[in-house]
Parts: structure tokens; C-alpha cells; sequence
């Protein structure tokens, strides 16, 4: 019960904060929620029985006093990319799945690690994401009909230039209306909640001046249930995890990314107690293993909609609960409204979302960089965009990985050195031998053994008695480093040479003892 005592700064002033601000957020969260449980493929009430039962769970259970969770942008491509391969009923089986890996990572203490993903990588896909939204919503801004969601984006493209001659003028008024408030409103009227204002105030010129001349919730949803969402249990079986571990890992890896992203704006904006990665982490996972369990989507924390949270005057987690009641009661009063609500009019909030989380100015810096980080960036947008959001991530990962490991390799120097007089005193070695040194510096690990290794045997070109590498610079070793010095012990053995290790750091023996590799060389032969 140790999470209940981030509400223990309640009062009834701090309540009515959290009241005033969970009603801001939950203003916010409805269009959105529709917006993007559509774009992904699903009935548009998924998205909002999602922001209740994520919102109140993560609230409840999660790391961050501040965290609003629900569906986002960044889970569009893989939750379209599941609909279209496996059906919906599969969507929510995956979306359990990565309820659970979530909720295991945060018992290995992923969250500690998160922050070790690449930048190249976060900033690639998150790009590709923008422009699969973006382009994924040209259809319904020109009001196209017959348009069919494919798999790929070249078949999307070509879907829309295929059915472009069924323009139709009153969607494409009604999205121009919608852009123009996104862009005039902020302007003269900041406070006014953006995202409802573009879906109304263009729903209520449609309903006006051209009703039923265009493609609304009702038309193509049936509308939107006036009911609690119904309980339902996904049918799991040992096939459909086996083809859906793989998506259900990237949504889970994907929400751990974007919701501890969250919190830490979160922390950045209130300042204060810094959240807990793993238990948000827990959270997430309870929340995603329960919202399938009643239709909802995937959710994570939702960086938009927590920092508006914040800015509302949110004190405790009580504003993540106030907003998940507030969205219910809408759903439950209001539903029947919703079918008047245009296609069209979501198009611009959508594209409005993919704007801003493409990190266009993070992207331009990384590519005019021109090194490896370029490349993995360039990567990973591209196989995120034509290929998929799994591949992309999975390629990208793997390149940043080899680019850093050919970084590393660069980092270990094997130097040769001079011999001097003390050096023969403490390692009683007979004056009359030949001494070579090197002085060796640096990360000794599988990325850099076979340029340590290359190195000895240059060493080993020149003909003497003995060998003496100086370790006091060593910064890192693992197995394979511990294989290279075995190779090196080898080599030496081989021809005659003696090998002696200098100043090998202590922490660095305990894993030459466990290896077996201190007895072979011989305590003789470490010298301090």
C-alpha cells in the first residue's frame, strides 16, 4: 500500500485542484481517445474505455503522482499493423501480453535501463510514427471513399491517388475549418482546450450547413455505445502467443519508452519527488492486462495530456482518477452525440499529433552529424515508414549496437612502453633478460578483443624474454576480454615469451579467478 502515500498531501484544497484539473484533462482525452482508437484500426468507444481504465489504473498503481495513460499516437502503426493481419479480438490478446511483459520488466528493474536505448533509435521511429499518422489521415482530410488500409506504406500511397477522383469537398471544408482552429485558436484563446474546440466547432458547422453530405462517427461506427463497456475475457491460446509474442514485446517496450519519457517531464515540470520507474512500470503493465479484458487498446502515459495535468494545477494522482470519471460520464451522457462527429473533423487533430511528436528539429541535428548515429536514425525512419514499427525498431537496436561497438574498438589503446629499472625489481625478473612493455588502456570487452589481440601479436613480432602489459589504465573487461588475455597468455606461451599483467584492478582479478585464467597465468606473473 506504500503507493497510497503519494495521496497523502490531500486536503480539501488540493482536491479541488485535482478536480478542476482531472475535468481540463479528461476535456483533452475524449477526442483524442476516439481520434486515435480510429486511426488504429478499432471502433472509436475502444479508445475511450481505454482512457478509463488505464487512466484510473495507472493513476492508481503507477510510479509518477502525475501520469495520465490512455491511447497514443505512438501505438497507431503496430495496433493498425495487428488489426489488419490479425483481427481485433487478436489486438486484445496482444494488448494483454504486453500488460504482462510490463509488469515483469518492472520486477527485473527494466525501468532503470530505459534510459540506455539509443537516441537515434527513439528519435527514428518516433519520426516514422509521425509520418505513418500524418499520411495514414490525407484520406479522411480530402474525404477519399473506398480507400482500403494496406499493410505497407507504398500500398497506402497508392490506395490514395487511386481513389483521389472521389473527393469530396464538404469533408475537405470541414478538416480546413478544423486546421484553422488548431492554428487561430492558441492565438486568441489559449486557454480554450484545443483539441474539443477542433472537433466541434467543425462537427457543428457540418450538422448546420451540410449534414449527411459526409462520412461521420454514425455512418461508419454506428455511433458510440451509451453503456459501460461489457467484461469480456480474450481468448488466449498457445498458437496466438506464439504469433503474437513478438508485436505484444514491441507495444510493451514501446509504452515502457513513451510512459517513462512521460513521467519524467512530469518530474521536470512539478519538480519534487522524482517518480519510480519500475513501479510506473507495474502500473502500465495492470493497466494493459485490464483494459482488453473490456475492449479497450494498448494505452501508455500520454506526455500531452500529463502535461496538461500539470499545468491544470494537478497535486496528487487524485486528477488521473477525476479524469477517468469525468470521461466515463461523458460517455455515459453524451455518447449519442458522437455519431454527428465527422471523420473529417479527427484529421487535422491527428495530423496536429504526428507534428508534434516527429522531433523534426531532433532529426535535422542527428542526420547533418553524418556519423554512425545518422545512420541508424535514417534506418530505423525508413524500415519504421515502408517496412514496419517492429522491424524498424529491431534494425535500428542492432546497427546502434554495432555502431557502438566499432566506437569502443576505437577506445582501446595498446601503447608500447619503456622498461625501466623498477620493473625488474618487482617482478624479479633476471637483469639480463629482455623486457618489452605495453601499456593498455581502456575497455577490454568482446567488441575490442580482436584489436587487443591483433596488438600482442605485433608486440610479439619483436623477439624477448618477457612480455609485461600494464593494466592500471583497463576500464572494463568481460569474457571476451578474458578470452583475448587467454589468447594473449597463449601466444606468449607458444613463443617462448613470458607474460606479466601490471596493476590489474582488483575488481577485475575476481572475474580472472571465476574464469580460471588467474591460476593459468600464475600468481607470479601479477605484479602490483
Amino acid at each position: 500500500m506504500r503507493n497510497l502515500g503519494r495521496f497523502e498531501s490531500l486536503n480539501g484544497q488540493t482536491a479541488r485542484k485535482d478536480i478542476l484539473a482531472g475535468i481540463t484533462v479528461g476535456i483533452v482525452a475524449i477526442p483524442l481517445g476516439m481520434a486515435f482508437a480510429i486511426a488504429s484500426g478499432v471502433k472509436p468507444e475502444y479508445g475511450i474505455y481505454t482512457t478509463v481504465i488505464a487512466g484510473l489504473l495507472v493513476a492508481l498503481l503507477g510510479g509518477s503522482r502525475f501520469q495520465i495513460a490512455g491511447p497514443t499516437g505512438a501505438f497507431i502503426p503496430i495496433l493498425l499493423a495487428i488489426v489488419l493481419e490479425y483481427g481485433y479480438s487478436d489486438l486484445l490478446v496482444a494488448g494483454f501480453m504486453a500488460g504482462i511483459f510490463l509488469v515483469i520488466m518492472s520486477f527485473l528493474k527494466i525501468g532503470d535501463l530505459i534510459h540506455f536505448v539509443p537516441r537515434a533509435v527513439t528519435i527514428g521511429f518516433t519520426a516514422g510514427i509521425a509520418v505513418t499518422i500524418f499520411t495514414g489521415q490525407i484520406g479522411n482530410f480530402f474525404g477519399l471513399e473506398g480507400v482500403e488500409r494496406k499493410e505497407f506504406f507504398h500500398e497506402n500511397m497508392w490506395e490514395l491517388l487511386r481513389n483521389i477522383g472521389t473527393f469530396n469537398g464538404y469533408a475537405f471544408l470541414t478538416a480546413a475549418i478544423g486546421l484553422a482552429v488548431i492554428i487561430i485558436l492558441p492565438r486568441i484563446a489559449p486557454r480554450v482546450p484545443l483539441f474539443l474546440a477542433a472537433l466541434l466547432i467543425p462537427t457543428l458547422v457540418s450538422v448546420l450547413f451540410y449534414p449527411g453530405h459526409l462520412p461521420t462517427i454514425g455512418t461508419a461506427y454506428g455511433g458510440i455505445p451509451q453503456q459501460l463497456p461489457e467484461f469480456r475475457l480474450p481468448e488466449i491460446t498457445g498458437s496466438k502467443i506464439l504469433e503474437l509474442w513478438q508485436p505484444a514485446l514491441i507495444i510493451a517496450a514501446l509504452g515502457a519508452i513513451e510512459s517513462l519519457l512521460s513521467a519524467v517531464v512530469a518530474d521536470n515540470m512539478a519538480g519534487g519527488k522524482k517518480s519510480a520507474s519500475n513501479r510506473e512500470l507495474f502500473g502500465q503493465g495492470i493497466a494493459n492486462m485490464a483494459a482488453p479484458l473490456f475492449g479497450g487498446i494498448p494505452a501508455t502515459g500520454a506526455i500531452a495530456r500529463t502535461a496538461t495535468n500539470i499545468r491544470a494545477g494537478a497535486v496528487s494522482p487524485l486528477s488521473g482518477v477525476v479524469q477517468s470519471v469525468f470521461v466515463l460520464l461523458v460517455l455515459l451522457l453524451f455518447a449519442p452525440f458522437a455519431s454527428h462527429v465527422p471523420l473529417a473533423s479527427m484529421a487535422p487533430i491527428l495530423m496536429l499529433v504526428a507534428w508534434n511528436m516527429s522531433g523534426l528539429r531532433s532529426f535535422i541535428k542527428i542526420s547533418h552529424l553524418k556519423t554512425g548515429d545518422s545512420a541508424v536514425l535514417w534506418v530505423t525512419f525508413l524500415l519504421t515508414v515502408f517496412v514496419n514499427l517492429t522491424v524498424g525498431v529491431q534494425v535500428g537496436f542492432l546497427l546502434a549496437v554495432l555502431v557502438f561497438l566499432k566506437k569502443m574498438s576505437g577506445k582501446l589503446k595498446v601503447r608500447p612502453a619503456e622498461a625501466t629499472p623498477d620493473d625488474y625489481i618487482y617482478s624479479g625478473i633476471p637483469k639480463e633478460s629482455s623486457l618489452r612493455t605495453a601499456r593498455v588502456e581502456g575497455p577490454l570487452f568482446f567488441g575490442t578483443a580482436q584489436v587487443f589481440e591483433q596488438e600482442i601479436e605485433k608486440l610479439l613480432e619483436t623477439r624477448s624474454d618477457v612480455l609485461m602489459l600494464r593494466l592500471h589504465g583497463l576500464s572494463a573487461l568481460d569474457a571476451g576480454g578474458v578470452a583475448a588475455l587467454s589468447f594473449a597468455h597463449d601466444l606468449a606461451e607458444r613463443q617462448g615469451v613470458r607474460l606479466l599483467l601490471q596493476g590489474i584492478p582488483d575488481e577485475k582479478k575476481i572475474l580472472l579467478r571465476k574464469s580460471g585464467l588467474y591460476e593459468k597465468i600464475g600468481a607470479e606473473n601479477m605484479v602490483k
